[in-house]
């Protein structure tokens, strides 16, 4: 009986990092779809068949629509709509004031590489729980980049997630 329970306790504990790991591999396969549309569209458009064009664009739009979907997902199994709630209701904890770095604002996406001077540990959230960000995984942290907040891989410096206009 103890060896069934301490099984499940692991088993528990094991599976939404993998769902989580299942998430990013879905909206990077997804990513790469919506490019490959876009170079079929451009290759239709350069033939310049209207029924190509058109097919193509519904392509397009399908495998966009398909992204969308895929992220509102990740967004409800992250519970951010309670967050979004949370943080409608503690605006003061979110108004840090008008902070700067010494480097100009960049919009970073997801996949993206930056440079370590973005990364620094003087940028690194060191209470992510008191913000309800989600947990991060191993070699990852939450960082501030003037009102945005960016989940950066340190040991990479691949951007895997970003929240904008995150503080007020």
């Amino acid at each position: 009986m103890r060896k069934l329970i301490v099984s499940a306790l692991i088993a528990a504990s094991v599976v939404p990092g993998v769902a989580s790991a299942q998430s990013y591999g879905e909206l990077r396969r997804d990513r790469q779809d919506i490019r490959e549309e876009r170079r079929d569209l451009r290759d239709a458009q350069r033939r310049g068949d209207w029924r190509d064009v058109r097919d193509a664009r519904g392509d397009l739009r399908d495998a966009r629509r398909e992204y969308r979907e895929d992220l509102r997902d990740r967004d409800r199994r992250w519970g951010r709509n309670d967050w979004y709630n949370y943080r409608a209701q503690n605006r003061t904890l979110y108004s840090r004031g008008n902070w700067r770095a010494p480097f100009r604002y960049n919009n970073w996406r997801p996949g993206v590489r930056i440079a370590p001077v973005y990364f620094g540990q003087r940028y690194w959230i060191n209470d992510p729980w008191r913000y309800r960000l989600p947990p991060v995984r191993a070699n990852s942290r939450w960082i501030r980049h003037y009102n945005d907040v960016v989940l950066v891989d340190y040991r990479r410096g691949i951007v895997l997630d970003t929240i904008r206009n995150f503080y007020w």
